[in-house]
């Protein structure tokens, strides 16, 4: 049985480990894993990363070591093609940066294939967008983000005028609060090394929603709570707001004000990569998203899964599974569990989702969130602390899938000791 997984994000990582340590070890199966980059990092702390509270250099999982570790095949590159007929996947050629071929285009089989592939952020043909925004889509995006907002505090170090760094962030979803805070943070932290003329006084940050109110899928009293706690810090929060064009030197809504900004992010909505729609004839829908049964097979080949965000999997209640971290990891334990049953000739099991809640960080400043089933038969808010302690779990439990519980031990241990010998903010 020859197993290929494309994308190394949070499901797809967890599902080649875990089907390398069962099938893979023991070479009752051939699992191989794909990703377009080397290493891999949890997609919800790109904020930190593009803040320096994180160091991608250090956090990250190195592909290549984690399938040696746990039974799997990895191998870099980016999905160019599809045969169904065929049953193989083609990869685009590795180029370095002279432009130089460092692994030609390669074809690889599969007699199961499971994309998941993620999303990107959805800039709905905003004119100029692209051009002038940055998106936190991967984590070379926030280093790129990291580098500027360096660039712009050491800037403002040195004037002798009383400027302010300006950075717009259009999405109130859970990056764009998460991200408001964070900087924060990182302008406090810069005063301590170095950057004696900075403090939260001198950083700007505006918050763009399109839609009443911030974080929509919290209950009301949280999402009011967390737009207090922003506008406390300083946080300009401008809600029932569209942006009609990212410009050069701002925001442009469609009531013709321009939100001046040195630095603006997009994160507003989503959709799956553009490459997906039409491909190999596998029914896509308006955002490009896989549409699959049950069974998480897409509707066309049923020796194809999809998981993620790149999927399109319809709930009970009509709606589809929402776009979270949380999603993509029980997707993960469903193709793992119809995997193993493809394997052993069973019956397949439907996908059945768990809202387990949702929690957001406002860096150290205060944590807020619902849980959903867990300890009530309801859901259940909370906030402060016991959230705090929470929101941390769920990265644990991410590195528990990975490495389980004595290495994720240790880790916790490492980053304890690297607080102590290691800045509390990346400076480079």
């Amino acid at each position: 049985m020859n197993i290929v997984i494309v994308g190394g994000g949070a499901g797809g990582l967890e599902l080649a480990t875990r089907l390398g340590r069962k099938l893979g070890r023991p070479e009752r199966a051939k699992v191989t894993l794909v990703d377009k980059n080397a290493t891999h990092i949890w997609k919800p702390l790109l904020h930190e990363v593009a803040t320096g509270a994180l160091d991608a250099g250090i956090d990250a999982v190195s592909y290549r070591a984690h399938a040696r570790r746990h039974g799997f095949h990895f191998q870099q590159g980016s999905l160019a093609g599809l045969d169904r007929a065929a049953r193989t996947i083609r990869l685009a050629a590795i180029e370095d940066d002279q432009g130089r071929a460092v692994v030609g285009e390669r074809t690889i089989d599969y007699d199961y294939l499971v994309l998941a592939l993620g999303s990107s952020t959805n800039d709905f043909g905003t004119p100029g967008v692209s051009q002038h925004c940055i998106f936190l889509d991967a984590p070379a995006q926030a280093e790129r983000f990291h580098q500027r907002m360096l660039n712009g505090f050491v800037r403002l170090d040195a004037s002798r005028d009383a400027s302010t760094l300006r950075i717009a962030i259009v999405g109130a979803g859970a990056t764009g609060v998460e991200l408001s805070a964070e900087l924060h943070n990182a302008a406090q932290w810069l005063s301590v090394y170095g950057l004696p003329n900075i403090s939260r006084d001198r950083l700007q940050v505006t918050l763009v929603e399109a839609g009443p109110r911030i974080l929509p899928a919290l209950p009301e009293r949280l999402s009011g709570k967390a737009h207090a706690e922003l506008v406390k810090l300083g946080v300009e929060v401008l809600v029932n707001t569209r942006v009609a064009a990212a410009e050069i030197n701002g925001l442009r809504t469609t009531e013709d004000r321009l939100l001046e900004a040195d630095l603006m992010v997009w994160a507003a909505g989503i959709k799956a990569p553009d490459f997906l729609a039409n491909f190999a004839g596998l029914e896509t829908n308006r955002i490009n998203q896989l549409v699959v049964r049950p069974t998480l097979q897409t509707t066309e080949d049923y020796r194809i899964f999809a998981l993620g965000d790149c999927a399109a999997c319809v709930m009970a209640d009509g709606r589809n599974v929402p776009p979270r971290a949380q999603s993509a990891h029980q997707m993960a334990d469903c193709i793992y569990d119809n995997l193993l049953a493809i394997y052993r000739s069973r019956p397949l099991k439907p996908f059945i989702y768990k809202d387990h809640g949702s929690l957001v960080s406002l860096s150290r400043y205060s944590t807020v969130g619902s849980l959903m089933g867990n300890l009530t038969r309801g859901s259940m808010m909370i906030e402060g602390r016991l959230a705090r302690m929470v929101y941390i779990s769920l990265y644990r439990m991410h590195q528990v899938a990975l490495h389980g519980w004595l290495r994720t031990g240790l880790l916790a241990l490492s980053e304890k000791i690297g607080r102590v010998v290691r800045p509390r903010l990346k400076l480079h």
